[in-house]
């Protein structure tokens, strides 16, 4: 069965405390934190992330899965980290040089956090493969990063399958989470093609029972 991580950037205004107990009720497995700073994505979500965050984690046990959409990315680590995240994901390509995704992952390994990296869907999938043994988790951006409400790009299926087989030939323990334009109708593509964690936000935050939806997203 798969893991099902339910992105808080949809939910609305007012009514996130209510969102938030119903999520842990519907036994979500993760709260997708979506960090946005308005350089390396358009969107800038920086402060409400944090601030929702901060919330999630005084009133839930929740794990917290935060996904840094950021050009700073060592800035924003030091700033989720204070929440005792379960997982922080940064962008490869927020990085400058490999030495930089080297220290990126020490660092947060170094303070107690799982890591994961991401990748745009036009970066090709082998750039990730030198750093996998070093990781929790690949994050595989099934639409571009930066909107909420985008439809699933079919090539991005292709390459969680890639990874999904490199994985398995390198015998790596290592999570394939995917994210962008997930619902009932893409998510058992997105499973065939190999992910276990499924990232959704619209999809579940949108319906009238987050439940069923979880419920079915998982099976």
């Amino acid at each position: 069965m798969v893991e099902i991580s339910t992105s808080i950037l949809s939910i609305q205004e007012g009514k996130e405390a209510e969102s938030f107990f119903q999520l842990e009720v519907a036994k979500t497995d993760y709260f997708h934190i979506d960090v946005m700073d308005g350089k390396f994505v358009e969107k800038n979500t920086y402060k409400k992330m944090l601030n929702h965050a901060s919330y999630i984690k005084r009133i839930s046990n929740l794990p917290l899965d935060v996904h840094l959409m950021v050009e700073d990315v060592k800035t924003a680590i030091d700033d989720f980290l204070a929440l005792e995240p379960n997982i922080i994901t940064f962008h490869l390509e927020a990085c400058q040089s490999k030495e930089e995704v080297l220290e990126m992952i020490r660092y947060i390994k170094e303070n107690n956090s799982k890591v994961g990296i991401s990748v745009k869907p036009n970066t090709a999938i082998e750039e990730v493969y030198e750093f996998l043994p070093y990781i929790h988790m690949c994050l595989v951006m099934t639409v571009e990063p930066g909107k909420g409400g985008q439809s699933l790009l079919p090539d991005t299926l292709t390459k969680i399958a890639t990874l999904k087989k490199h994985v398995e030939e390198q015998n790596l323990e290592l999570d394939i989470q995917a994210d962008g334009g997930i619902n009932l109708k893409t998510a058992p593509d997105v499973k065939n093609a190999g992910a276990n964690v499924l990232v959704a936000g619209t999809a579940i935050v949108m319906a009238k029972d987050f439940k069923v939806i979880i419920d079915e997203l998982k099976e």
